[in-house]
C-alpha cells in the first residue's frame, strides 16, 4: 500500500502520541501536532524518521492557519491524505456545578477545535477527490455517566458532526469514520480526575459520593487497556478500502455497549447509579448524621 501523509491532532500524550508513532513505524509521513513544544520534541526524537512534528493549537485560528501552511509548503500544496482529529480532554464533575465558563472551554476544544481543524484541510482534500477524516470520539458518546455529563455531551456532538460530514462528503471521495474508545490507560484519567477533584467540597450535595472518586478510578483502572487498540482502530479507519462509520475499541466496549442497549432506560440508570453510589438511601444516611462544622469561609 502506498504511504499515506497523515495529520494527528493531540499528540503530546495518551493515544495521540501512541497512534503517531504506530502509523509512523508502518512508513506513513506523520505530521504529529500538539501544544507543547517540548512534548513535541521529546516525542521527535524518539520516532521514525517519517514523523514530523508542527505546533498546533486548536482553539486558535493564527495556530490552525500556521500549521496548514506548513503542511502546505511540506508538501508541496497537496496536503494530508487523512486527517485524524485527537485533541481533546474530560472536564468531569457534578453536571450542574460546572459553570459556562468551564463548559464552553470544554467545547471549544472538544467541538469547535474539531471543526476548524477540519474546514482547514478540507479544500485539499476536495481539489484531490479524496481523503479521509478520523474523528477520535468515546463510548461516552453513546452512552452518559454520571459525572461526565458535559465531556459525554462533547463526544455526543462529534458523534452527530461526524454522521452529517460523512453523509455530505460521500459525492466528494472524502470518508469519515469515528473511533470510540473504552476505558484506555492513558494521562487522559489523570487530567479527569484533577478536574473531579475541585468538586469534593464539604459543603457539596455531591460530597459523598465524590469522596469514593479515588475508589471509582481504581476499579476503572482495573478494566483499562493499553493505547494500541485504539492506535489499530485509527490504523484501519485511515487504511481500510472501505472504511466502517465507527470502530468502537477494545472488544469489551463492544461487549459492554451491547449489555447496556439491551436494558431498559431505567434499569441501565439504576446500575450505573448503583455503580456510583448516587443512592437515596446513602444520601439518606449521610444526612441524617451528624454535620461537621464547615471551615471558614465555606459556603
Amino acid at each position: 500500500m502506498k504511504p499515506l501523509t497523515i495529520l494527528i491532532t493531540g499528540c503530546t500524550s495518551g493515544i495521540g502520541r501512541h497512534a503517531a508513532l504506530h502509523l509512523a513505524s508502518l512508513g506513513h509521513r506523520v505530521f504529529a501536532t500538539g501544544r507543547n513544544a517540548a512534548a513535541l520534541a521529546e516525542l521527535k526524537a524518539s520516532a521514525p524518521s517519517t514523523l514530523e512534528t508542527l505546533t498546533l493549537d486548536v482553539t486558535s485560528a493564527a495556530s490552525i492557519a500556521a500549521a496548514k501552511a506548513a503542511v502546505d509548503a511540506r508538501t508541496g500544496g497537496a496536503g494530508v491524505d487523512v486527517l485524524v482529529n485527537n485533541a481533546g480532554y474530560g472536564l468531569l464533575g457534578p453536571t450542574e456545578m460546572i459553570s459556562d465558563e468551564e463548559m464552553r472551554a470544554q467545547y471549544e476544544t472538544n467541538v469547535f477545535g474539531l471543526m476548524a481543524v477540519t474546514r482547514a484541510f478540507l479544500p485539499a482534500m476536495h481539489a484531490r477527490g479524496s481523503g479521509r477524516i478520523v474523528n477520535i470520539s468515546s463510548i461516552g458518546g453513546l452512552m452518559t455517566l454520571p459525572f461526565f455529563g458535559v465531556y459525554n455531551s462533547t463526544k455526543y456532538a462529534v458523534e452527530s458532526l461526524s454522521d452529517g460530514l460523512r453523509l455530505e462528503l460521500a459525492p466528494f471521495g472524502i470518508k469519515v469514520s469515528l473511533v470510540e474508545p473504552g476505558v484506555i490507560d492513558t494521562g487522559f484519567t489523570d487530567r479527569s480526575m484533577q478536574e473531579i477533584a475541585r468538586f469534593r467540597r464539604p459543603d457539596s450535595p455531591y460530597a459523598p459520593v465524590l469522596d469514593r472518586a479515588d475508589e471509582m478510578r481504581r476499579m476503572s483502572d482495573l478494566t483499562a487497556v493499553g493505547p494500541a487498540c485504539i492506535s489499530r482502530a485509527i490504523e484501519r479507519a485511515a487504511t481500510d478500502r472501505r472504511p466502517r462509520a465507527r470502530y468502537l475499541a477494545p472488544f469489551r466496549a463492544v461487549l459492554s455497549m451491547m449489555f447496556i442497549k439491551r436494558l431498559p432506560t431505567s434499569l441501565a440508570d439504576w446500575l450505573m447509579r448503583q455503580a456510583v453510589g448516587l443512592t437515596a438511601r446513602r444520601f439518606a444516611r449521610l444526612a441524617s448524621a451528624p454535620v461537621a462544622a464547615l471551615p471558614a469561609g465555606s459556603r
